[in-house]
């Protein structure tokens, strides 16, 4: 990955996949790599004056488990194919977070759907160009096989009543892409430098611990924080965006975040947190919510809050 020869060759980033799925799954030493993945991959990317947009971001694609089945199951369930389950493979960085396959149970239901939540919203926030399979966005299924392409047939084909089923997930994606789109800091057309090239003694950006503080990447954590400046200097535009701060909690206890100062006149507000019930998870253009608390927010286990400075 990231040695295709030419500048005019975007690639699947495996690397990418591989490593938010992890962080996610709540996999240890995870947070550095994740780290790369969403602020671009510039480490397979940057060489030969390529772009972040080289990098084709994908959780989920055509072969392997749907993103559904990725939080549903522990292991492929390929037996309908004809080979001893056999086929397919075996490394898929999935959890089903405590029952294999359909469950009944809400709480299981309920973090699945959040978990879901959590890895689009990497997947359509990271810098690069995201890639999205048809029917992740209302939890479409093929049962656990992750190598359906001999099955044609209700496995492999999308079922649009799922839509309905799923609406707060379908309705978080929505907006998720509406954001992306609005936003020109979280899509920006040259790679990450660390130095604050608009002069407003703000970096490009600028990564954070629980405490505020930077990072000690060494460390054990399951904790990603960023800060990126929205001014149009660092993001090349002809206007300024917001100042954003990311923060992904993917362990299994909340974490009380210290947040750093917004900007001189300026407040955080609340716009997106997976762990609020829907639709107050993703909050509408203008309606975003102002923080009582400027100082400290405590992001829950398994949750992905996005704030920005007004």
């Amino acid at each position: 990955v990231g040695c295709f020869p030419g500048g005019r060759w975007a690639e699947w980033n495996d690397r990418f996949r591989d490593d938010i799925r992890r962080f996610w799954r709540g996999d240890d030493y995870l947070a550095t790599a994740a780290a790369t993945r969403v602020s671009g991959s510039s480490d397979l990317y940057s060489n030969d004056g390529r772009k972040p947009f080289h990098s084709i971001n994908f959780i989920t694609s055509h072969d392997g488990f749907t993103m559904n089945d990725l939080v549903s199951y522990n292991g492929k369930h390929n037996e309908e194919n004809g080979e001893n389950n056999h086929d397919g493979s075996d490394n898929n960085s999935s959890y089903n977070y405590g029952f294999e396959g359909p469950a009944s149970n809400v709480a299981i239901e309920t973090i699945r759907s959040r978990q879901i939540k959590n890895i689009m919203l990497t997947l359509l926030l990271s810098q690069g160009t995201p890639m999205m399979l048809a029917g992740d966005e209302f939890r479409r299924t093929q049962n656990g096989n992750n190598n359906a392409y001999c099955q044609d047939n209700e496995l492999s084909w999308i079922d649009w009543t799922l839509k309905d089923k799923y609406e707060d997930v379908f309705r978080f994606v929505q907006k998720a892409i509406a954001f992306r789109k609005k936003h020109p800091a979280l899509r920006r057309p040259e790679f990450f430098t660390g130095r604050d090239i608009s002069l407003n003694s703000m970096k490009d950006i600028t990564w954070y611990d629980e405490q505020g503080e930077t990072p000690d990447w060494t460390k054990l954590n399951q904790f990603l924080a960023f800060r990126l400046d929205g001014s149009r200097a660092e993001i090349i535009s002809n206007f300024d965006d917001n100042d954003f701060f990311l923060m992904m909690n993917s362990s299994t206890k909340d974490v009380t975040v210290t947040l750093p100062p917004p900007g001189a006149g300026k407040k955080w507000l609340r716009c997106v947190d997976t762990s609020v019930a829907s639709p107050n998870d993703f909050l509408p253009e203008n309606k975003e919510e102002m923080l009582e608390e400027q100082n400290v927010y405590v992001l829950p286990a398994r949750s992905f809050a996005i704030l920005l400075s007004r």
